[in-house]
């Protein structure tokens, strides 16, 4: 079988799923049941100065639900561990030394001061942790006090703290990233040149989750009144990707080591994140709706898909799609697909035709003759994609790419060999790009 063994900045796990920092990495009786459920490893929940904070005391949580009632998307306006920083440390300390072979990472999130990260970097280390990572993503509560999101949306802020933290500490630095900001490589930049080992992303996205509109508030609410909160789970997956791919190819942090968060689910979910760059992947909202059991599945699902590819080492995934990642003008404009209708599969709803009618280029034919019937048009079909997207059957509509010497019916121009991009293309006389 495929070694899912993991090496990530020297911090070896026996696979690459780390529970991300959230609320189940709050407590030790939480980790060592994630722990002993095989779980590769754990990000603490962030950690803080003394006093603790305070969490409000009513709904933190809130779901988008699909209309099966699967939890789309998350929400959350639950601060840092609202418990002594001692406590955290002491049951840091104990699962450490009950599971040495797992990564323990703790997380932390104190104001922006050097003296106050010069005071908590020690204590954090004598608990014997294997990383640290530093929470400059947090967008809800800490961001208002001058930490979290407010630190990660500054690159300087985020270069001076990571540096501080290098001058103080021996373990690896990570430093996690916040989403809400213009553009991920600028943070990400930022952390390499403060001389983080590492950066974790995403953290989770500035939202309001709904409106209760009988109450007229919005919801989760404390006794009527909410707050804006971090919007997470397989709803921001695709936001994920796209950072992490960014960070990965940027040529000013390619080879700055990844760690994935942002709706990872399944195991394909896991797989795409290695092969955009991250070398672990983070797991917090699948654990919160289905338990912690799922790493089972997790394993189990990466493991075979590995072995059926002849992959025999994690390492050998990692990255293994970035190339592929390229800006618009860089595509190939004289590569074109069309669609195809398997008729076999076929059961006449009708949804492809109505959407490419109603909302894209009228390239479906719709016939009666004694049944419904439905066809592409090639002279009009511009391999949107749209109907393959919403049809109900799988493989039905797939597409098809038309081959050098083929004539598009839509254009008139026959498929040339010849690689064409934004700049160069004859339709774009003059243009330029960088």
């Amino acid at each position: 079988m495929a070694d899912l063994s993991s090496n990530f900045l020297g911090i070896k796990s026996p696979n690459p799923f780390w529970l991300a920092s959230a609320p189940p990495t709050d407590k030790e009786v939480n980790v060592m049941r994630a722990l002993e459920a095989g779980w590769g490893g754990v990000v603490w929940k962030t950690v803080g100065e003394d006093p603790p904070v305070v969490n409000v005391h009513g709904p933190r949580y809130a779901a988008l639900l699909g209309q099966d009632r699967r939890v789309i998307g998350f929400n959350n306006i639950e601060l840092i561990s609202d418990r002594p920083l001692k406590a955290n440390l002491e049951e840091m300390a104990r699962v450490k030394k009950r599971f040495p072979d797992r990564a323990i990472i703790a997380s932390i999130m104190v104001p922006c001061t050097e003296q106050a990260w010069k005071n908590i970097l020690p204590q954090v280390e004598d608990t014997g942790c294997d990383g640290i990572e530093l929470n400059f993503g947090c967008p809800h509560g800490m961001s208002e006090r001058g930490m979290g999101s407010a630190v990660g949306q500054v690159p300087e802020y985020i270069q001076m703290v990571t540096e501080w933290c290098k001058q103080y500490s021996r373990l690896p630095i990570i430093v996690k990233l916040t989403p809400n900001i213009t553009d991920i490589r600028m943070p990400a930049r930022a952390a390499k040149a403060g001389g983080a080992d590492a950066v974790s992303l995403i953290n989770t996205i500035n939202s309001i989750m709904s409106v209760d509109l009988e109450k007229m508030a919005i919801y989760p609410n404390t006794d009527g009144a909410g707050s804006h909160g971090g919007y997470c789970g397989y709803a921001v997956k695709p936001i994920a990707l796209n950072m992490v791919a960014e960070i990965a190819r940027d040529p000013e942090t390619a080879g700055l080591p990844i760690s994935g968060i942002g709706g990872i689910t399944t195991w394909r979910d896991a797989a795409e994140f290695l092969t955009l760059g991250a070398g672990t992947v983070q797991v917090c909202t699948a654990a919160m709706v289905y338990g912690f059991k799922i790493i089972e599945d997790l394993c189990d699902g990466l493991s075979s898909f590995m072995d059926s590819k002849g992959y025999q080492s994690i390492d050998q995934l990692v990255g293994k799609a970035v190339p592929t990642v390229k800006n618009w003008n860089q595509l190939n404009l004289n590569y074109v697909e069309k669609a195809v209708i398997n008729q076999d599969l076929c059961i006449k709803c009708g949804r492809c035709h109505i959407v490419c009618e109603d909302t894209s280029h009228q390239a479906i034919f719709a016939t009666k003759n004694g049944e419904r019937h439905f066809e592409i048009n090639e002279a009009e079909c511009v391999g949107c994609n749209l109907c393959v997207s919403i049809c109900p059957v799988p493989n039905c509509i797939t597409m098809r790419a038309l081959q050098v010497g083929e004539l598009d019916q839509r254009t008139g121009h026959t498929i040339s060999g010849t690689y064409a991009n934004w700049t160069t293309h004859p339709n774009n006389p003059g243009a330029s790009c960088s």
